[in-house]
């Protein structure tokens, strides 16, 4: 008697009704309680001055959003807020990211300290150290300031993680909130009188080469070859970046960097043609101004920052004591530049100063440019250069002097206001990466399509072996080591915590590629169990698959574990999931840490670049794989042991078996890659990786013996009714029937109670 593996469609339908209430109250919306919140119990961690130099103690809490005095001889000179009882901190593990900040009267921040966090895997092995310097660089930011919109730490580009995009976000906006609500900086905008004041001439536009625009210095040039860069590095004074020097030949270019004022009428037609000009100035707000920045050299003006949160991390302009940053919403992308005799270039783009930036075109400016290197697996060193621009003046109106005003106070609330409407830091995360998520909304459609159409792909072995690791490549290659989507049992930890407190789906839609994931691991439960998945969309299982078909093509020696072992080793990716999820009940934090039990970290995010006693386990991790195929996911993957358990709900068995399947054909049993077929010729849905090798089979009448007997059968009945009609075989094949140790004719059946195998030889 074959053994059951599944529920049954009773036991199935219970199960799917059990996750539909389950999933109904997931989407009751959480009460949000923020009650008179936290602050004070993390006042008595901290000192006033580590948070306000100027101060020497707090005052009691008081107002909405709670906030605390920060006096010095009795006198009030700030407040200090925690960034979570103003508004929502929370990260990527469900948990609050408690940051107490210090604003003093005039709305600038003065300092700040991370009280508390629980995001270790979110993290991907940033220290302690890097996360709080981080939150020093908003430090002297004018929060009511619009010159500050837009502006963050220089290090983003080594911390740009949805951690770093959560703390960046928070305390920004909470101390715009705490400076509306207290009045600060408000009175700071009285001026008897400005300086005299020029405007772009709007009547010039005539068309001009690129020598003159270059002549004139309507674009200005910033070009550093290797050598310089290193001596910018010398002058930082720091020894791991001094230690790396620049490779390649030390005169070639490292970055060449060409920038223009596009708003001018004459500048913005020469460079970017009649039409484009036309269309980029029908598109700006008044007071908005156009920069042309091309480059060429290995270096990128634009980095990756703008591609995973949206953000040029690269460059910035300065202007007086403000400084702009763009994001992609600013930037749009140009094919080459249309003056006469300009150069092509590889990157071109214009940026469109955000609405209420206010630069001046009349008055100079700075162009600055962040440069990092390397110094560590993990490390970065930063160094800025640039260049100063000045409008020329032949494109400038005459001075006009303007009259004595008083700016209002209420321009600066009014753009601070803004910033509330501004969508949530989900959604900007989204609309940032719409390229990344159409490729893997295909990815998953492509996936859904093999499994639908699977009776039609196995029937072509050779095509449907191509299709799965060319699969695989991609799923190690672009979801894996490129954008890192690798799903963990820390996940499942994660959601499991945030159901016992406060539940918002915002939390998990922070990393958008994770999100669509699990959205459809979830899916495909109910459809293929986790072999869905496993099989195909776990960039640590593609790496094993592919290191293990590397090992064949070598040669290595092929083992094959005894099934009575293989079904005591099963269990042990069961025993460690357990494991995890019972300590995380107790502790996240230490359940996080334990489930580097899982190297997915190492391989996969950290691409081996770590410690080298994390890199050992990884490569123990794999090794075994070269000799047993999938050695890690069959017993060890505490994923695949918590996923194996709701497939076992599964509604649909795709994998057709014949009645011979066990009794007594073993070939789908033997080539099995993980073994996950049973003497009995039964499927376990637990370790089923959907790899489809047992359908390959299913329809091959050259390798089974069930469809090689009806091939037979039929080749016989034809050869019956007319022998020109019998195709010529493609190779022979041999039928070998053995009975207790004899070799009968094809036609005998064994009898009853005698051991009987029947083998089909591909040979």
């Amino acid at each position: 008697m074959k053994p059951d593996f599944g529920f049954g469609w009773r036991s199935a339908g219970l199960g799917f009704l059990a996750s539909f209430l389950l999933l109904l109250i997931l989407l009751v919306p959480q009460a949000e309680a923020n009650g008179s919140g936290r602050l004070g119990e993390f006042l008595d961690r901290i000192k006033a001055s580590d948070i306000d130099p100027a101060a020497e103690s707090f005052g009691g809490i008081e107002g909405n959003p709670p906030a605390a005095k920060l006096l010095k001889g009795g006198q009030p000179v700030g407040y200090a807020f925690l960034t979570n009882d103003v508004i929502d901190s929370t990260g990527y593990s469900g948990k609050p990211i408690n940051i107490v900040v210090g604003i003093d009267l005039d709305g600038k921040i003065t300092g700040a300290k991370l009280v508390e966090h629980h995001e270790p895997i979110v993290l991907v092995g940033i220290p302690q150290a890097k996360i709080e310097h981080y939150i020093d660089g908003f430090v002297g930011r004018r929060v009511l300031d619009p010159s500050e919109e837009g502006r963050m730490p220089v290090d983003i580009v080594s911390g740009a993680t949805v951690t770093m995009m959560v703390i960046a976000d928070s305390m920004t906006q909470s101390a715009v909130r705490i400076a509306r609500s207290r009045n600060l900086g408000t009175g700071v905008a009285a001026v008897a009188s400005q300086p005299a004041h020029r405007t772009i001439d709007q009547t010039r536009s005539a068309v001009e080469t690129w020598q003159t625009l270059l002549g004139d210095g309507s674009v200005r040039r910033l070009a550093i070859t290797n050598k310089e860069l290193d001596e910018l590095f010398q002058r930082t004074g720091n020894a791991a970046a001094i230690a790396r020097p620049q490779q390649g030949d030390p005169n070639a270019s490292f970055v060449d960097v060409y920038v223009a004022l596009a708003s001018v009428p004459t500048v913005g037609r020469s460079l970017l043609g009649d039409a484009e000009y036309e269309r980029l100035h029908q598109d700006m707000k008044p007071g908005q101004q156009a920069i042309l920045v091309a480059g060429d050299g290995p270096y990128s003006f634009r980095g990756s920052g703008y591609v995973r949160g949206g953000i040029f991390d690269r460059i910035e302009l300065i202007q007086s004591e403000g400084s702009i940053r763009f994001r992609d919403r600013n930037y749009r992308r140009i094919g080459a530049v249309t003056a006469e005799g300009a150069p092509d270039f590889p990157e071109i783009g214009v940026f469109v100063t955000p609405d209420g930036s206010n630069l001046d075109p009349g008055a100079p400016w700075r162009f600055q440019l962040l440069v990092q290197r390397a110094t560590g697996a993990l490390d970065k060193a930063f160094v800025t250069t640039g260049l100063d621009y000045s409008t020329p003046d032949k494109f400038l109106t005459a001075p006009v002097s303007q009259p004595a005003v008083v700016a209002p106070a209420q321009a600066a609330v009014q753009q601070a206001a803004a910033a509330d409407d501004e969508p949530p830091l989900w959604e900007r995360i989204w609309q940032a990466r719409m390229f990344d998520v159409a490729i893997m909304l295909v990815a998953i459609g492509v996936l859904t399509g093999i499994f639908f159409f699977q009776d039609i792909l196995v029937k072509w072995p050779r095509a449907y072996e191509r299709i799965r690791l060319s699969y695989l490549a991609f799923t190690l290659l672009w979801l894996g080591w490129y954008e890192h989507a690798q799903l963990s049992v820390v996940n499942i930890l994660t959601f499991f915590n945030s159901l016992r407190g406060d539940f918002r789906w915002d939390y998990f839609l922070r990393d958008p590629l994770i999100f669509i994931l699990w959205s459809a691991v979830a899916a495909a439960l109910l459809f293929w169990g986790r072999g869905a998945y496993c099989g195909w969309l776990c960039p640590f299982g593609a790496l094993q698959e592919w290191t293990n078909r590397l090992a064949r093509w070598a040669r290595i020696p092929q083992v094959r574990v005894p099934f009575w072992l293989n079904q005591r080793l099963w269990p042990f990716k069961y025993i460690i999931f357990l494991a995890l999820f019972g300590l995380s009940f107790g502790s996240l934090g230490l359940a996080e840490e334990a489930a580097e039990v899982e190297p997915f970290k190492t391989a996969i995010i950290l691409h081996f670049a770590r410690e080298w006693w994390f890199v050992l386990f990884a490569i123990g991790c794999l090794a075994p794989g070269l000799f047993i195929e999938r050695f890690y996911c069959r017993y060890l993957c505490p994923l695949g042991g918590a996923l194996a358990v709701p497939a076992r709900m599964r509604m649909f068995d795709w994998l057709k078996r014949y009645k011979e399947c066990g009794s007594p054909c073993q070939r789908c049993s033997n080539d099995c890659p993980v073994q996950a077929i049973h003497p009995e010729g039964a499927i376990n849905p637990n370790e089923c990786i959907q790899c489809l090798n047992c359908q390959v089979l299913y329809h091959d009448d050259q390798r089974c013996p069930v469809v090689i007997q009806k091939r037979i059968k039929r080749e016989k009945f034809l050869a019956l009714q007319s022998p020109s009609m019998v195709p010529e075989p493609k190779r022979k094949p041999r039928v070998l029937v053995t009975v207790n140790g004899r070799e009968p004719s094809v036609e005998r059946k064994p009898a009853a109670g005698q051991a009987a195998s029947l083998e089909g030889d591909d040979q």
